[in-house]
């Protein structure tokens, strides 16, 4: 250890912090508050009284403040990196809100790392947070958030880097004016466009995707920090029932991910010479092999609604970067990573892995190490900072073997991914790449009467019975999204039937963007 550079940048320091609302200790504590317990517990895992070292702390946007039109119904900090590092008697130099996107934590490592690496931090912190269970429950029980109980504002005074949303060009306005309502809408869409690329039926599709995430069930009831710390059949995840109702076709409740959760997770980062110098025992040290990250087109502009290539992309150039000072320099594999957690708000993003790096979904090496979205939970844009304390406390046990992270933004719209180990590497090759962005193929009909082929459909259950919503192909070759409502029984019955995708469909447009079809 004495040989690796000053400047090599390493983890030191890993922490969760949680609370479930039917828990024995619950305090219903702000988001603010998770976050600062779980950088109090990545201080305490370090070794050593880090807090006043700190010069940098990057903090993960929680649902409330991630798009312009999101409420922060009890209020909110107006600098969050500040409010969790006052927790902790940290007042960094830097402070940083990231942009929205579960790429987030894991980009912030490679970013923070090649900041260390270039001489211009010391130390660095990570930090985010999500308390929406607790905020449910205070709307339900009537606590008002023009008079609340529960007062989750803060002020306090610092620079702050906010970064803003960044969600330019991630969704198109036309798939919101059609039916779409979100993320769930769209890797629907992505699921049903591989089904039908595969030539698999909707309820053999659903019993693949229960057989992939029985075994994600499984890693959550083990895991204290779960928030639905119960292990799952195969059949149960499949099958419909009252407590598993359709979400959005033909994805059911415990397909999904899992928002209602109380959980924060934070990483500190630093230089081998700051570690010397604050006497860190080296058995904490985990180095970062590569970090690598990439932008996806919009929904309707990808090539392929059935794949990603830009996550392929990210993951095996990951996998060149990590292959350097290594061995024989020869590229490092899927097969050379011990411990792996693909993400998982949906089953897409983790057929998207597998298929291109042949996983199979009884991996002995499981493919998860939290349990996944919908079952460990998906706590929002920080996920990912769950997955990389686990990552790192998987590497400390196993010296010298790999993990690998995968972290994903939006709807497949940023993916990035992070390799671990207590193997020592090198900084002077560029371990971090923020990769070119992928460009769009087809470009959106905002108008349109005419003939189409549907590519690819969701059908999204509401108050008013349900709405069918797809994405055609038109003549011209643009893509164009119309929808229908549960009136059109007929239309529906062929969507539900599985009659839809390849088929021509009439579209008409009905004003201001939004479309109708019929087939």
């Amino acid at each position: 250890m004495s040989q690796i550079p000053d400047n090599t940048p390493i983890i030191v320091g890993v922490g969760q912090a949680s609370e479930r609302r039917d828990g024995a200790n619950y305090t219903a504590l702000s988001p603010m508050d998770l976050a600062g317990n779980a950088l109090a517990a990545a201080i305490k895992d370090s070794g050593e009284d880090v807090a006043t070292h700190i010069d940098t702390i990057a903090a993960i946007r929680q649902f409330e403040i991630s798009s312009e039109i999101a409420v922060a119904p009890f209020g909110k900090s107006n600098n969050p990196p500040r409010s969790i590092g006052h927790r902790v008697g940290a007042n960094p130099e830097r402070a940083i809100l990231e942009i929205t996107g579960g790429q987030g934590p894991q980009k912030l490592v490679g970013e923070l790392a090649q900041e260390i690496a270039d001489g211009k931090s010391d130390m660095a912190a990570i930090a985010g947070s999500e308390a929406i269970s607790t905020m449910l429950m205070h709307l339900k029980s009537g606590d008002k958030p023009n008079a609340p109980k529960a007062d989750w504002s803060e002020e306090i005074s610092g620079d702050l880097e906010d970064r803003g949303y960044g969600l330019e060009g991630q969704f198109d306005r036309a798939l919101l004016k059609n039916g779409f309502t979100g993320p769930v809408t769209g890797y629907a869409l992505f699921d049903n466009a591989r089904r039908h690329k595969l030539g698999v039926h909707v309820a053999d599709y659903q019993a693949q995707i229960g057989a992939l995430f029985a075994p994600f069930t499984d890693v959550a009831a083990a895991n204290p920090h779960a928030a639905s710390p119960k292990s799952l059949t195969s059949d149960t995840i499949a099958t419909m029932s009252d407590k598993n109702r359709m979400i959005s076709h033909p994805y059911l409740r415990h397909m999904v991910s899992r928002d209602q959760v109380n959980q924060g997770a934070a990483i500190i980062l630093c230089s081998a010479r700051k570690a010397r110098e604050l006497d860190i025992a080296e058995n904490k040290w985990v180095y970062i092999h590569a970090v690598t990250c990439a932008k996806e087109a919009s929904i309707m502009g990808r090539s392929d609604l059935s794949a990603c290539a830009s996550a392929v992309n990210v993951v095996q150039e990951a996998f060149n970067i990590a292959g350097q000072g290594v061995d024989d320099d020869s590229p490092l594999t899927m097969r050379d990573m011990c411990y792996l957690d693909l993400y998982s708000c949906f089953s897409f993003p983790v057929f998207t892995i597998m298929e291109a790096f042949n996983l199979r979904h009884d991996d002995k090496r499981g493919l998860t190490l939290t349990g996944g979205l919908p079952y460990f939970g998906g706590a929002g844009n920080n996920y990912s900072s769950h997955a990389i304390v686990e990552a790192v406390i998987r590497a400390r046990r196993d010296p010298k073997a790999f993990a690998w992270v995968g972290a994903n933004g939006g709807a497949m719209s940023k993916y990035a991914c992070g390799i671990y180990s207590t193997r020592p590497t090198r900084w002077d090759i560029g371990r971090y790449n923020l990769m070119a962005d992928t460009q769009r193929s087809f470009e959106v009909a905002e108008e349109y009467d005419g003939e189409a082929i549907v590519e690819s459909y969701t059908i999204a259950p509401n108050k008013r019975g349900a709405v069918a919503s797809i994405i055609a192909r038109t003549a011209d070759d643009m893509r164009v999204a119309a929808m229908i409502n549960q009136d059109a029984s007929d239309v529906m019955q062929h969507l539900s039937d599985d009659q839809a995708i390849g088929r021509s469909v009439s579209i008409s447009h009905l004003g201001k963007g939004v479309h109708n079809f019929i087939f």
